[in-house]
C-alpha cells in the first residue's frame, strides 16, 4: 500500500482519492491509531487540496465510530484538537466527529462530557447554511443532557436558544422533545404550577406509553404548587381526568381536590416518590412539600372553621403557632386565603364567601337528587314492595 507522501504525488485526482480511501479503510480495519493520527495531520496540511481533505475527513468522521470506545475517544479528541486552527474550513466534518463522540459519551452516561462535546459544534455565525431543525435539535439535546446531570441552569440556557427558533420547526417529534425539556426545566426551577400545566399538555400528546408518566408528573407538580385558586383549578382538571385514578398518587390528589386535611403518613408516602429538587429546602428551612401541605391544610381548615386560634392552627398544621400565623398572614396578603388576622385575640378569622356557600348548596342538591334517583329506580324495579312503604 502506498504511503501518504507517495499518494500525495499522484497526479490523477480520482486515483489519488481512491488510494487515500483505501489507506483509511486499512487503518480503520487494523485499529491503527498512530497511523490514523498521521492521516488526520496529512489531511489538514494546507498542501492537501480542500476538495480531497474535506471528502476524506468526512469519511474518517463516519468510520471512527466503528472503533472500540477508547480508541474512538482518542482519535476523535485528536482530530477535534488538530482541526481547531482550520475549523471554519471543516465545519461539517468536525460536526460529524462531535455528534458521534457525544453519542458515545451519552451511551456511557457521561452526560456532562457529552453536552460539552455538542457545545463545540459550530452553529452561530457558521459558514454553512443550517436548517432551524438542525440547530434546535442540538440545543434541545444539550439541554436534555444537562438535565440528566441535574444542571438545570445550563439546560435553561440552551432551551432558551431553542425557543428563539422553535416557531420555524416543522418536525413534530422535535417540537415534542422541546416541550418535554421545557416542562422539566420549569419543574427544576420549582415553578410547579407552570410545570403542572406543561406536563398535563404533554400527557395528551406524547406516545401512549408515556402519557401516564406525564400525567403523574403533572399531578406531583400541582400538589407541590402554592395553594390558591389557580392550583385548585388545576387539581380539579387532574382529578376529573379518568386516567388519574390509575395512578398511585391519586389518593393524595383526591384529598387535595376535596379539600380534606392531609395526615403525616400520607405525606411521608408521597415524599418517597419525589425527586431531589422537589425536596429542596426553602429560606425558612422547610421543604417545598412541607410548605405545600401546610398551605393546603390551612385552606382546608378555612372550609371547616369560622375562626381558629394561632395555637390550635399550629397543632392542626404540625407547626409552631408563630409559623402558623406567618403562613396565614402571607396567604391573606397574597390573596390566596380569604380572611383576616387578629393579633390581639390571636385568631385567624376566615371569610366564607358567597361562592363557597353556593358550592355547598350545590353539593347538598346533588346528594338529594341522587337519593331521589335511587328511590325512583327502586320503585320501578319493585313497585309492589315500594308501595307498601
Amino acid at each position: 500500500m502506498s504511503t501518504l507522501s507517495e499518494i500525495a504525488n499522484i497526479a490523477d485526482h480520482k486515483q489519488k482519492t481512491d488510494k487515500y480511501k483505501a489507506l483509511l479503510d486499512q487503518n480503520i480495519a487494523n485499529k491503527d491509531i498512530p497511523k490514523l493520527k498521521e492521516f488526520v495531520t496529512h489531511m489538514l496540511d494546507e498542501k492537501t487540496t480542500l476538495v480531497i481533505s474535506r471528502t476524506l475527513l468526512q469519511q474518517f468522521a463516519k468510520l471512527i465510530s466503528t472503533l472500540p470506545p477508547e480508541s474512538h475517544k482518542e482519535i476523535a479528541s485528536f482530530a477535534i484538537e488538530k482541526t481547531q486552527p482550520r475549523v471554519v474550513a471543516f465545519e461539517e466534518q468536525i460536526s460529524t466527529i462531535r455528534l458521534n463522540l457525544a453519542d458515545l459519551f451519552e451511551d456511557e452516561e457521561d452526560w456532562r462530557e457529552s453536552a460539552k462535546i455538542l457545545i463545540g459544534i459550530p452553529l452561530d455565525g457558521s459558514g454553512r447554511v443550517l436548517e432551524p431543525e438542525y440547530k434546535v435539535n442540538i440545543y434541545v439535546k444539550i439541554a436534555q443532557l444537562y438535565l440528566q446531570d441535574e444542571e438545570s441552569v445550563q439546560a435553561e440556557s440552551y432551551i432558551n436558544r431553542a425557543s428563539e427558533l422553535i416557531h420555524q420547526v416543522k418536525d413534530e417529534s422535535l417540537k415534542l422533545r422541546y416541550k418535554a425539556c421545557f416542562a422539566r426545566i420549569v419543574d427544576f426551577k420549582r415553578q410547579f404550577m407552570k410545570a403542572a400545566m406543561r406536563y398535563y399538555e404533554l400527557s395528551q400528546i406524547v406516545g401512549q406509553d408515556e402519557r401516564l408518566d406525564a400525567l403523574a408528573y403533572a399531578i406531583t407538580c400541582a400538589i407541590l404548587a402554592p395553594a390558591g385558586a389557580q392550583r385548585s383549578r388545576m387539581l380539579a382538571t387532574l382529578y376529573k381526568d379518568e386516567r388519574s385514578s390509575k395512578l398511585p398518587v391519586f389518593s393524595i390528589l383526591e384529598k387535595m381536590y376535596l379539600e380534606r386535611i392531609l395526615r403525616p403518613a400520607e405525606i411521608e408516602r408521597f415524599a418517597k416518590e419525589l425527586k431531589p429538587h422537589q425536596m429542596a429546602l426553602l429560606a425558612d428551612g422547610s421543604t417545598v412539600l412541607e410548605r405545600a401541605v401546610i398551605e393546603h391544610n390551612l385552606l382546608s381548615a378555612s372550609k371547616i372553621y369560622n375562626n381558629i386560634s394561632f395555637e390550635e392552627l399550629g397543632t392542626l398544621l404540625s407547626v409552631t403557632p408563630q409559623k402558623a400565623e406567618a403562613v396565614a398572614a402571607r396567604m391573606v396578603v397574597e390573596g390566596r386565603l380569604k380572611g383576616t388576622i387578629d393579633q390581639i385575640a390571636g385568631l385567624v378569622l376566615f371569610e366564607i364567601g358567597q361562592e363557597t356557600l353556593m358550592q355547598w348548596d350545590e353539593r347538598i342538591a346533588h346528594t338529594c337528587n341522587s337519593v331521589i334517583d335511587i328511590l325512583d329506580a327502586i320503585a320501578i324495579k319493585y313497585p309492589k314492595e315500594f308501595s307498601n312503604h
